[in-house]
């Protein structure tokens, strides 16, 4: 868990009447904007703890964790200040809808990113939470890791056969196919594109 303290202390909570700081909720993956809510201290407090976004609610007079009704949870990645410490910014990933209509976002956006890699990483994470009749990707969720990690060993081999020939077509098609499976993977392991993509960053570094 990062260490929010010192953070904590610079932010201006008494500028506020019931020190309730208002909050914008990114998508730490689309940079979508998804919803606007309010923190005093103790939500935030409860956010951090916790790593899941938590408000306060000024209708019902609580801390309330979004998601708590629908266990569409918001699940921290970071959080941020901006300059004058009374507004906050916080990174976080959805599990689902983040607006009570069923909406993506609260402004009826659609939470896609430009980087279709990550939107299919969403797709298939929705497959494995909620099972589809007649979805591949559902049915290699059903069949386990097992299945999946054979899947990608299949898909590799093709891909290096391929590549040994000259259809650009088949050879881009195995890439395809391998990628996707790859990320199917991922998903069944717990871990995310983002993960292998921050090693990435690392190595590059050296």
């Amino acid at each position: 868990m990062k260490d929010y303290s010192e953070m904590s202390k610079r932010l201006d909570f008494a500028k506020y009447e019931h020190e309730l700081m208002p909050v914008v909720v990114q998508d730490a993956t689309t940079s979508v904007v998804l919803m606007v809510g309010f923190m005093n201290p103790e939500a935030l407090k409860a956010t951090i703890e916790t790593e899941l976004v938590t408000f306060y609610s000024r209708s019902q007079e609580r801390l309330w964790v979004k998601g708590e009704t629908s266990h569409n949870f918001l699940h921290l990645e970071a959080i941020l200040h901006d300059c004058d410490h009374d507004t906050l910014l916080i990174k976080a990933k959805p599990d689902g809808p983040v607006c009570h209509t069923g909406a993506d976002t609260c402004f009826n956006e659609t939470n896609t990113s430009e980087d279709f890699l990550h939107a299919l990483e969403k797709t298939i994470s929705h497959r494995k939470k909620h099972q589809v009749e007649g979805s591949y990707t559902s049915s290699l969720f059903k069949k386990g890791l097992n299945k999946i990690a054979q899947k990608v060993g299949e898909e590799a081999v093709e891909l290096v056969i391929e590549a040994k020939d000259n259809n650009k077509k088949l050879f881009l098609n195995e890439a395809a196919d391998l990628i996707y499976h790859f990320l199917v993977l991922l998903k069944e392991k717990g871990t995310q594109l983002d993960e292998v993509v921050e090693i990435l960053k690392e190595r590059h570094q050296r």
